[in-house]
Order: C-alpha cells, then sequence, then structure tokens
C-alpha cells in the first residue's frame, strides 16, 4: 500500500510516500519539504501549497493520506497555520477520494521508537533505519512526515477499523458513493 505522510506546516510541509508491504516492511518512495515564503500573502501561500501538494499526489498516487493531529500549542499563529495546512491536505484528499488519517505525536513516535516521549534525533534515526535513507541529512519536517506514514502503515486507524466493521452491502454503497464523487 502506498501511504502519504503529511507534516503540515505553513512555513515548511513535510511530505513523505512509503510502499508498505503485508510483511510489515516498508521502502521511501519520494520525500520533501514544501515551503512556503513569509513574504507572500496568505491567499497566496496556501495556493503555493495546495499546487505542490496536488502535485505529488498526481505524481505518486498514494491510497491512504496520515496527517498528523493538529494540537494546541501556546503558539496561536504557529496552530493556525498547521490547522490550514492540514486543511489544504484533506482536501486535496477529498477531492479525489483517498482516506484521510489522523495520528498524534505520540502516537508516531510510539509506533517508530517504540516511545510516546521520543525526540526528533530519535524518530528520525528510526525512520532512516526502517527506510535505509541514506546519510544525508534531511530536515525534522520530512522525516516526520515519513514517520506518520510508517505510523499508519502500522497502526492503521481507527476510521479503518469502522470500515472493516461495515457490512458488505454498506462498504459497497462506500465505495460508489466514492466512484460518482470522482466524476463530478
Amino acid at each position: 500500500m502506498r501511504i502519504l505522510g503529511v507534516d503540515p506546516g505553513l512555513t515548511r510541509c513535510g511530505v513523505g510516500v512509503i510502499e508498505a508491504s503485508a510483511d510489515r516492511t516498508v521502502k521511501l518512495v519520494t520525500v520533501q519539504v514544501i515551503q512556503t515564503s513569509t513574504s507572500l500573502e496568505l491567499p497566496d501561500r496556501l495556493l503555493a501549497l495546495r499546487s505542490e501538494l496536488a502535485a505529488v499526489i498526481e505524481e505518486y498516487a498514494p491510497e491512504r493520506i496520515a496527517v498528523e493531529r493538529v494540537f494546541a500549542q501556546h503558539n496561536l499563529r504557529t496552530v493556525m497555520g498547521t490547522a490550514q495546512a492540514s486543511g489544504i491536505a484533506f482536501v486535496e484528499a477529498a477531492s479525489r477520494g483517498i482516506p484521510v488519517d489522523l495520528h498524534t505525536p505520540s502516537e508516531v513516535k510510539a509506533a517508530v521508537t517504540g516511545s510516546g516521549r521520543a525526540n526528533k534525533v530519535q524518530v528520525a534515526s528510526m525512520v532512516s533505519r526502517l527506510l535505509s535513507l541514506p546519510d544525508e541529512k534531511y530536515l525534522p519536517d520530512a522525516t516526520d512526515a515519513l514517520a506518520l506514514a510508517i505510523c499508519n502503515a502500522w497502526r492503521g486507524s481507527s476510521a479503518t477499523s469502522q470500515a472493516q466493521a461495515l457490512t458488505p452491502a454498506q462498504r459497497r454503497w462506500r465505495e460508489a458513493e466514492r466512484q460518482a464523487k470522482k466524476r463530478q
């Protein structure tokens, strides 16, 4: 399964795509950090982010998108930018019928390192090992996006378990609704 992880941010938005196998092995497909200039007006920054994210989705065709859950921070400007970037990811996914799963930072850290209190260096180190990344330095936004995708591959989501609880008829109905939305 191909999964896109999005570490949302308005100035720097990490995006990483992995391929996850049934045996829990993961392989890097691509990773990058989308950056927008603080000198641009907010609508232009959001448009630039949307354009870049749409290009990644179109090129790599993920089957799921994992986004870091926005949590309250002391800096309102930071949380607003994070929420706005998350919204862009949600819209791009919804317009293509791609399921979106949210994961908390501690859930991601626990999935990747075994500890929900791991620091960014520990997360980056484990992501590097799991994906056999080259020795080059990656921005934390990039490794966080990859960690989100790995977490999603290994833990799934509550939405996944809810979908499995549906009857076959309900699953077919939902799929028909997704297909109808794609044709609009």
